[in-house]
This record gives C-alpha cells, structure tokens and sequence, in this order.
C-alpha cells in the first residue's frame, strides 16, 4: 500500500506542475505573505495575469 501512495503522489506532483496548478498555488501563498490583507486571486485571475506578464515581458530564448 505504501508503494502505491508514493506512486500516487509522484504522478500527482508530475500531473500539477505539468499543468501549471502548482505555479498557481506557489504565486498565491507568496502572495499571501507579502499582501496578507488582498484578496488572493483566483486561477482565472492568475492565468489572466501571467498572459499579461508574458505579453508586457516577451523573452527570446536561444537554443
């Protein structure tokens, strides 16, 4: 049983930070910390502000 929930969690972690949900979830305790009396932005408002970061801020990558 234990070998399963390890298996679980591994695909889980790999599932979130594929799909960008953990990124959310790390943005939101930051801001949590440094904005303790703001609401926290939903994952709508924060993909809409991580389009908008990447509109403002495009980076070329080479190779």
């Amino acid at each position: 049983m234990r070998t399963v929930r390890r298996v679980w969690g591994a695909v889980r972690w790999y599932a979130r930070e594929l799909t960008g949900e953990a990124e959310c979830d790390r943005y939101c305790d930051r801001h949590r910390r440094h904005h303790p009396h703001a609401p926290v932005p939903t994952r709508r408002e924060y993909e809409a502000l991580r389009t908008l970061r990447r509109e403002e801020h495009p980076q070329s990558r080479c190779c």
